[in-house]
């Protein structure tokens, strides 16, 4: 790793139950001309699971931005896990860093949150990819059923994660599960009309048949977006992890404009 590759902060935001710090790292080119990436994790991990494809992104001559949401990985614990509560987190840290137009690249509840910042800040985020993010119920929906068990593969990479990150697993905050299960069963069409005000060109990474997108609400929120395209990897929930070169090869270009 480079001197300009090297994270040039891990200093933590906010403080208290309501305003838990936030850890994250900020490496690669400051004066970069195009916008920064934001990274963020899906529920359970923390931000050591973008290492692989942020250190890609950094040899493109990309600043990188990976946070540890609260509950997670660094960063603090708190007695609010809901879904703006992330959103408002992200949203802060955008502010301390003073960043005005960022592309946005979450996985599963990482994804939701960088959704609702979209949705709030449509003239900051340039790019949003949402990777394998469960989409919210709309009203009448039926309650979502249990996909397929994971493949022997996904449980090997899903062990292996484990091994090489032990932090994660270790620092999670377990009693978010709930209220995060409660709100994805729960409808919720403000998000949906919320849609609209997403001027960002989004791209959706799905994990095919034993991901965890509903079909029927991935075209509805196709149909609501400005602008969105619809990339399927047939990995599980985890394509950036399980499926890395083809997420790279997805993502990247993407977020070049191409």
């Amino acid at each position: 790793m480079s001197t300009d590759d090297a994270p040039r902060e891990n200093v933590p935001t906010g403080s208290g139950p309501t305003r838990p710090h936030v850890y994250y790292r900020d490496s690669g080119g400051e004066d970069a001309r195009d916008s920064p990436v934001v990274l963020v994790h899906g529920m359970g991990g923390d931000g050591a699971t973008w290492n692989r494809f942020a250190q890609s992104l950094i040899r493109r001559g990309r600043r990188v931005i990976v946070p540890d949401l609260r509950g997670h990985g660094r960063s603090g614990r708190a007695a609010d896990y809901s879904f703006a509560a992330f959103a408002d987190d992200l949203e802060d840290l955008l502010d301390r860093l003073r960043l005005t137009r960022v592309d946005l690249v979450g996985h599963s509840l990482g994804g939701h949150a960088a959704t609702l910042v979209a949705q709030r800040r449509g003239d900051a985020v340039r790019k949003l990819v949402v990777e394998e993010a469960p989409l919210p119920l709309r009203p009448g929906d039926p309650p979502p059923v249990m996909g397929a068990a994971p493949s022997p593969r996904e449980l090997l990479h899903a062990l292996s994660s484990i091994v090489r990150h032990p932090r994660a697993v270790l620092a999670f905050d377990r009693s978010m599960t709930t209220p995060a299960l409660t709100q994805f069963r729960t409808p919720d069409p403000a998000w949906w009309s919320a849609l609209a005000s997403v001027t960002a060109d989004v791209l959706l990474v799905v994990g095919g048949p034993t991901g965890m997108v509903d079909r029927d609400r991935l075209a509805a929120a196709v149909a609501g977006l400005a602008r969105s395209r619809v990339v399927v990897v047939d990995s599980g929930h985890s394509v950036h992890r399980d499926r890395f070169e083809e997420f790279r090869t997805a993502v990247e270009p993407f977020l070049a404009g191409l």
